[in-house]
C-alpha cells in the first residue's frame, strides 16, 4: 500500500507478516510492545508477525508512507535458498528504525510489487530485502523471559488463542474461554492482554478480518466475506476492516486483480 494519511486512526491490531512501513514524509506516532514510539521521514517502522499497533498522525501535514507485508514462508523460503537451511528468523527488537539500507531495499521491493517488473526482478529485490532483515534483525525474541510461575498464565493465553482461532465465526462466550484456558475470566484476560497486546474479543475480531482479508483476495464479495467469518452486517466489517488495514474491502480486492 501507498498512503497519505491525515485523520485516519490505526485501532490496535496485528498483522501475520512481517510488517513494513516506509515513512516519506510528516511523521506517525504509534504504540507498540508497550511503548510510544514516533517515525518521521526517513525512518522504517518494523513489526514482527503478531506484533500489537496502532498508529496516527504526528503532525499537521499527516503522514506518507509505503507499507509491505512479508510472510513468514516467504522470509524462510529465502533464507534457506541462502543459508542452505541455516539461517535463523530475525526478529526486530525496536519497532522504529533508521536504517538507510533497509529502507531502500525495501522501497526498492515495493516499487517492484506495484509496477510491472519481472519476476526475476521481484525475487531478486525480494532476496535483498530479506538479507536486510537479517543484517538489522536479531534472532532472539524482543520480549523479556517469562519467569517460571507465568508460565501457565502464558499456556492460558496460548489455549484461549486456539481456541479463537479455531471457532472464530462462532459467539464465543467467556466462560467457554476460561474453560478451554483452565482458569478464570479475570486471570484469562489479564494473561491474553500481557501475552498478545490486545482483549479476547479484539483478537478475535482480527481472526475474522484476516480470514475475510483472504476471501477477498480469491474473489469473494464483500457482503459473503463479511458473513462467512462471523459478522452481523457489511457495514460493520466495513467500518473494522478500514479501521485495522487502512484501506476498505473494495479497494482491497480490486488492489488484488489487479
Amino acid at each position: 500500500m501507498h498512503a497519505h494519511f491525515f485523520d485516519h486512526v490505526y485501532h490496535p491490531h496485528s498483522h501475520d507478516a512481517y510488517s513494513f512501513g516506509i515513512t516519506e514524509a510528516g511523521a506517525q506516532r504509534f504504540s507498540c510492545r508497550g511503548g510510544a514510539h514516533t517515525s518521521g521521514a526517513g525512518m522504517v517502522m518494523a513489526f514482527n508477525p503478531d506484533d500489537p499497533h496502532d498508529g496516527r498522525a504526528a503532525a499537521d501535514l499527516g503522514y506518507k508512507y509505503r507499507i509491505v507485508h512479508i510472510g513468514p514462508d516467504v522470509v524462510r523460503e529465502v533464507l534457506a535458498d541462502m543459508a542452505d537451511g541455516r539461517a535463523v528468523m530475525p526478529l526486530f527488537p525496536e519497532p522504529a528504525l533508521s536504517d538507510p539500507v533497509l529502507r531502500g531495499a525495501l522501497l526498492r521491493l515495493h516499487t517492484a510489487l506495484v509496477g510491472d517488473a519481472d519476476p526475476l526482478v521481484r525475487d531478486e529485490r525480494l532476496t535483498a530485502a530479506v538479507t536486510a532483515m537479517v543484517v538489522r534483525g536479531t534472532a532472539r525474541p524482543p520480549r523479556a523471559r517469562v519467569p517460571g510461575r507465568e508460565r501457565p498464565a502464558r499456556l492460558a493465553a496460548r489455549r484461549a488463542r486456539a481456541l479463537l482461532e479455531e471457532a472464530y465465526a462462532e459467539k464465543v462466550t467467556a466462560e467457554a474461554l476460561a474453560e478451554a484456558a483452565g482458569c478464570s475470566r479475570f486471570a484469562l484476560y489479564r494473561a491474553f492482554r500481557a501475552e498478545y497486546g490486545m482483549s479476547p474479543a479484539d483478537w478475535q475480531r482480527l481472526v475474522r478480518l484476516r480470514r475475510a482479508r483472504g476471501l477477498l483476495a480469491a474473489g469473494t464479495p464483500a457482503a459473503d466475506a463479511a458473513v462467512a467469518v462471523g459478522f452481523t452486517d457489511q457495514s460493520h466489517f466495513h467500518r473494522w476492516f478500514v479501521r485495522c488495514f487502512g484501506v476498505t474491502p473494495g479497494l482491497y480486492q480490486r488492489a488484488g486483480r489487479s
